[in-house]
């Protein structure tokens, strides 16, 4: 795994092939995001730009558990005035949360997002980067920020994007819980797994869906689709764009190979199966 953090001390990664699992690891604290874990999270979603062999990202929790949020402790430690001129060391790590969250949003690979136990605080956020979230029925979401006198302030826009501003305004002010259901029904997970036996199922099922589709295709899919809901560019050169992706697509060497299998009834060259 040329690239990718080694001998990490907060995470766990484990390839197979084409997938990449990616485990937060520190059950202890329930997975928060503690020390070093958001660092080691940005050297690894930095390393997969780099990684077109790695086509599927699994992001979950070791434990049983997915992510229970910041650091607390840190903050609290850090909740003192400061000094004039002083470096704002909280600001640096905050701002350095968001930055983790837009690289798991903007990764070139699909990645699936796995929520069993509590996705609170910025767990939450992460739910809301998957193109595919799954959510064990009886996992627990909030935003809880507010309920401790502080602000979800790098996740806010994901989950805005995500849900809708009426739906984050609701969860963001009440810090109130959902269930895995209630995250699929106002669009944060995309499918529930009744216990862990279907969540495994579920998770292979959308690799294996995944791994039909050429990867470049789906890097350059998520790329004009992150254009259009940062807004700001108009939609004709939103559509020059788009129709520039699509020759540059056809014309390419996945383009030739996956028009020519469907003309020559046979499966492309990536469609490889998935066997874990």
């Amino acid at each position: 795994m040329a690239g990718l953090p080694q001998n990490a001390e907060f995470i766990r990664l484990d390839r197979n092939g084409p997938v990449l699992y990616v485990w937060l690891n520190k059950p202890e604290t329930r997975n928060a995001l503690v020390g070093g874990m958001g660092q080691e999270l940005r050297d690894t979603f930095a390393a997969l730009q780099d990684m077109h062999d790695v086509r599927v990202v699994v992001l979950r929790g070791a434990g049983g558990t997915f992510c229970a949020g910041g650091d607390l402790k840190n903050f609290n430690a850090a909740s003192k005035p400061l000094a004039p001129g002083e470096h704002d060391a909280l600001k640096q790590a905050n701002r350095a949360g968001g930055a983790l969250f837009q690289a798991i949003d903007e990764a070139r690979q699909a990645v699936i997002v796995v929520v069993e136990g509590f996705a609170m605080g910025g767990g939450f956020g992460m739910a809301c980067l998957g193109d595919i979230t799954i959510a064990q029925a009886d996992a627990q979401f909030a935003m809880t920020e507010v309920m401790l006198g502080i602000v979800p302030a790098q996740i806010s826009p994901f989950v805005v994007r995500r849900i809708g501003l009426t739906a984050a305004r609701r969860f963001g002010v009440s810090g109130g819980r959902l269930n895995g259901v209630q995250a699929r029904d106002i669009g944060i997970a995309h499918e529930v797994a009744a216990d862990a036996a279907a969540l495994e199922a579920a998770i292979d099922s959308a690799i294996a869906q995944v791994l039909k589709c050429a990867p470049g295709a789906v890097a350059t899919t998520k790329a004009l689709m992150h254009r259009v809901a940062k807004g700001g560019v108009e939609m004709e050169a939103l559509l020059d764009q788009a129709a520039e992706d699509f020759v540059s697509a056809v014309r390419s060497d996945e383009g030739r190979e996956g028009t020519g299998a469907f003309v020559e009834k046979r499966k492309p060259a990536w469609n490889i199966g998935w066997k874990k």
